[in-house]
């Protein structure tokens, strides 16, 4: 991908949808990120940045939908490396690397990501976003804010940590299941995403198999077939990155730390610690929530999201008051 901004060709996605849903922003002269946006120009910006190996379809529409009638405008994207941005042309890291946490200088890290996305508010011409993000995207969220705190209006933290030393680590059975490879097979792929998805999932609401298998067979297709090495090159940017707790101290907009009670990929200490790193944040328990967001929890979810982003409004509206 060459240029800059945003490619006049859209990206086709199906299923009814247009073609202008997805577009191709330049953020570097290597990288180019898809992403789609909703809602009004007028609007204030909410950007949710997705996890681990997730793309851009896997936010619940229950919760896009629910920030666009609360009045935002709903920014999301697939970041390098996986769905339909672009692919790092760096070697997958070894299985002795990501053991030894002895990574090639070639490896980026979080704080690469977190500059992936300033370029996507500078290619959509949004000066500064309420940012949002889940597990890994969370990570780049805390980094964007403790970086470049004027394009950051408020910060949502789901289910993400500091990366401080033995505070949310997954369970030894999660680990396990991390390393397994993605099967060659697009059923099967579908197959392995719903065990994985029961076993980090929330186990206080109910569980859609239906809806999951479907999420997971189109991410397959965006993905354009299985894709081991780009998720494991962004979990070595979170191993990479070591612990943030220092510079995540230092983020100024005001913040929300969303966590489930059940989480076994992210254990609840993650979001302790990020919400006791973060001056005058505040921590919200969702009790049943693992490592998703569940359909049920969307509404829950939306009205805090929407207090703190309205309220971050309101105080830079009358900065005195």
């Amino acid at each position: 991908m060459t240029g800059t901004g945003i490619t006049e060709k859209a990206i086709e996605r199906g299923e009814g949808a247009t073609a202008s849903d997805e577009r191709q922003v330049q953020v570097a002269s290597k990288i180019g990120l898809c992403c789609r946006v909703d809602g009004d120009a007028g609007r204030p910006a909410v950007l949710l940045i997705a996890g681990l190996g997730q793309q851009l379809i896997e936010w619940p529409q229950e919760l896009v939908d629910g920030l666009l009638e609360a009045g935002f405008r709903v920014v999301r994207f697939d970041n390098r490396d996986v769905g339909r941005s672009s692919r790092s042309d760096i070697p997958a890291p070894t299985a002795w690397e990501m053991l030894t946490r002895r990574f090639s200088a070639a490896q980026y890290v979080l704080g690469d990501l977190a500059l992936d996305t300033v370029g996507l508010l500078d290619g959509l011409g949004i000066d500064s976003a309420h940012l949002v993000g889940m597990s890994m995207g969370g990570m780049i969220a805390q980094t964007v804010a403790a970086r470049y705190p004027s394009r950051v209006r408020s910060l949502t933290s789901i289910m993400s940590t500091t990366g401080a030393k033995r505070l949310g680590r997954p369970t030894l059975a999660t680990y396990a299941r991390l390393y397994r490879p993605v099967p060659a097979e697009r059923e099967a792929a579908a197959d392995a995403t719903v065990a994985m998805m029961r076993h980090v999932g929330s186990r206080g609401f109910p569980f859609d198999t239906e809806r999951v298998r479907a999420t997971a067979l189109k991410a397959w297709d965006r993905d354009g077939g299985p894709n081991d090495d780009g998720p494991v090159r962004q979990l070595a940017a979170i191993f990479k990155s070591g612990d943030r707790t220092r510079e995540v101290a230092q983020i100024t907009a005001p913040t929300l730390v969303i966590h489930g009670d059940r989480d076994p990929m992210v254990a609840p200490t993650g979001g302790w610690a990020t919400s006791r790193a973060i001056p005058r944040s505040r921590l919200l328990t969702i009790p049943g929530m693992g490592h998703d967001i569940p359909t049920g929890a969307c509404p829950e979810l939306v009205e805090a999201i929407s207090e703190l982003a309205w309220g971050a409004e309101k105080r830079r509206e009358a900065p005195d008051a």
